[in-house]
C-alpha cells in the first residue's frame, strides 16, 4: 500500500488518499479512500463550528507560536488571561484554517504551521496582544506572537506590536482623567496662594524707642 499524500480527493487534509495494487491485470491499480468515520467528523465539525463563532464574535485576538514554554510558564499564562476575560486555547491548524477562511481572515492561512494557540477577547481589543506580549518578552523565541486579528480584519504584526503596548483601559482612564484635571488642579493651587496672601496679617510697626 502507497500512501500518496495526506489529502481525499474532496480537498479535507483529515482524509487519506491510498492506491492499492491488487491482483487485476498489469499496471491496473485502484484507488481506495479512506474518509474518517462518522463520530469523528461530526466532532471535528462541531470543533470548527465553534471556531468559527468564537473568532466572530471576538473584538480581537492573536495568534500564538508556543513551542517552548513549560507547564508552570502555561499555568501563570492563562491565569493572568482568564483574569483579564481573554480565552486561550491550543487549536490544530487543520481546523483553525477551516474557521478563519468561514470568517473571511484567509490572510492567516500562511501563519498556521508549527505550534498555534488563539487568544482572543470579546470586550477587550487590547487585552490578549497585551498580555501575550508581556509574556513574550519574559519567554524570548520560545513563545512569540505570529499575527492577529481586530473587528474580524487582519492585522499586520507591527500593527498588532503597536497595540500590545497600549496600557490596560483602567490605566487609560486614569491617564485621562489625570490630565483633565490637571488645569483645575493648578488653578485651585493659585487661587489658595492668593487666599493665603490677601488674608496674611499685616507686619507691625516698629516700636518707637
Amino acid at each position: 500500500m502507497i500512501c500518496l499524500q495526506s489529502l481525499c480527493l474532496c480537498g479535507h487534509k483529515d482524509c487519506f488518499l491510498f492506491l492499492e495494487r491488487t491482483n487485476v491485470p498489469a499496471n491496473l491499480m485502484e484507488v481506495k479512500t479512506r474518509m474518517p468515520n462518522a463520530k469523528v467528523l461530526s466532532e471535528k465539525q462541531a470543533i470548527v463550528a465553534s471556531l468559527t463563532e468564537k473568532l466572530q464574535g471576538a473584538a480581537a485576538g492573536v495568534l500564538v507560536d508556543y513551542k517552548g514554554i513549560t507547564v508552570s510558564e502555561d499555568t501563570a499564562l492563562r491565569a493572568e488571561l482568564r483574569k483579564n476575560n481573554v480565552e486561550y486555547a491550543v487549536v490544530k491548524n487543520t481546523l483553525l484554517r477551516f474557521a478563519v477562511n468561514n470568517c473571511g481572515m484567509n490572510e492567516l492561512d500562511d501563519l498556521l504551521n508549527g505550534t498555534t494557540s488563539l487568544a482572543i477577547c470579546n470586550d477587550d481589543p487590547v487585552a490578549p496582544a497585551r498580555i501575550v506580549n508581556d509574556f513574550a518578552k519574559k519567554l524570548g523565541d520560545r513563545f512569540t506572537i505570529k499575527g492577529g486579528f481586530m473587528d474580524g480584519k487582519v492585522m499586520p504584526l507591527n500593527e498588532v506590536m503597536a497595540l500590545a503596548e497600549i496600557p490596560p483601559i483602567p490605566v487609560l482612564r486614569a491617564q485621562v482623567l489625570g490630565t483633565m484635571l490637571a488645569p483645575i488642579s493648578g488653578l485651585a493651587c493659585v487661587l489658595k496662594q492668593i487666599a493665603e496672601k490677601q488674608g496674611a496679617p499685616a507686619e507691625e510697626a516698629p516700636a518707637a524707642e
